[in-house]
């Protein structure tokens, strides 16, 4: 079995002390996109140790999911739409809006797990429901196709773009939490993308066509600025295009491998760096998340992951993996 921060010999020192970044059981870590389909596994597997708190846009649906946890008490969900704060001006001068602040001022790691797509979909509008052709249509029209000209059209808009969601709310997240936090801040982990730092190979140009890497690129960035300047520890984790779920339940599972059970692509590949190609279960890339903080390890790091042919591994040989980066 792995050895975990809290079960060495030596005592651990209290929160506060400096050089302290290993997080321990209740500890409080904010999610961020806790409603998305890969949030809600990170969040709901991590109060198995910790405390949660849930930032999404609409709790209404997504509280069913954590009932049990919310009764409990290891999961508290908190309203914050991070596009329409960042560009309220009643928030102008402001390095934490009003919505943030509850979430993260107790928060010990932050966990960055939104996203939007990489092409124009409904995800790209502000209510993630309507149709975005029009908008695209116009922007094309008025910049006179030139791709990317459009898109920062569409940024300015407010609209869920790979830059405002994948770089610029990346960045003021990272400052929100740096102006709240009143506890010991220990980590802050983004979920990125393969193909990062490989943009201008093949196939990922064609994926990055309206910048969704690049602006991951600048993600990332920034939460590592933060982290040097701030002296906590950061890591990026690379997963693949990601496939399996979306998931209902949320009952206790051990641990989210049980979910794919019947899919053929479980072991799990982990490389430092983006040097990997493949494709990832959600609900692994939740469960290694959910790892590399109970084990302590992959701090100030980026990694890849990716699932390949095989069973799913144990805990023990994901934790070796991981610990091996």
């Amino acid at each position: 079995m792995p050895t975990f921060p809290w079960q060495q010999n030596s005592p651990i020192p209290s929160a506060g002390v400096a050089g302290n970044k290993a997080l321990q059981p209740g500890d409080t870590i904010a999610v961020v996109g806790a409603s998305g389909n890969v949030g809600k596994l990170v969040a709901l597997r991590l109060s198995d140790t910790y405390k949660v708190n849930g930032i999404v846009r609409d709790a209404t649906s997504i509280k069913p999911f954590f009932e049990d946890r919310i009764k409990s008490g290891s999961v508290k969900i908190f309203e914050a739409n991070l596009l329409d704060e960042m560009n309220d001006p009643g928030n102008e001068g402001l390095d934490c809006p009003a919505s943030l602040l509850a979430p993260l001022q107790n928060a010990n790691a932050v966990i960055i797990c939104t996203g939007t797509t990489a092409f124009p979909t409904k995800a790209w509008t502000k209510s993630g429901e309507e149709e975005v052709s029009k908008d695209v249509i116009k922007a094309l029209f008025d910049n006179s196709f030139n791709i990317k000209n459009s898109i920062a059209s569409l940024d300015e808009q407010g609209l869920n773009t790979p830059n405002n969601i994948d770089a610029k709310s990346n960045e003021f997240i990272a400052k929100a939490w740096n102006a709240a936090c009143k506890v010991a801040q220990k980590r802050i982990i983004m979920l990125s993308s393969i193909g990062v730092q490989r943009r201008e190979q093949m196939p990922f140009p064609v994926l990055n066509t309206c910048g969704v890497l690049d602006a991951k690129a600048a993600g990332e960035k920034a939460i590592q600025d933060s982290a040097k300047e701030s002296g906590y520890s950061y890591t990026i984790i690379r997963p693949g295009q990601l496939f399996g779920g979306p998931y209902d339940n949320n009952y206790y599972l051990g641990t989210l491998f049980q979910l794919d059970k019947d899919v053929a692509t479980q072991d799990v590949v982990v490389g430092e760096g983006d040097l990997l190609l493949g494709d990832t279960l959600r609900s692994t890339l939740a469960e290694v998340t959910a790892q590399i903080c109970e084990g302590d390890c992959a701090r100030d790091i980026d990694f890849a992951v990716v699932n390949e042919k095989g069973d799913s591994p144990t805990i023990e040989l994901l934790q070796e993996r991981l610990q091996s980066l």
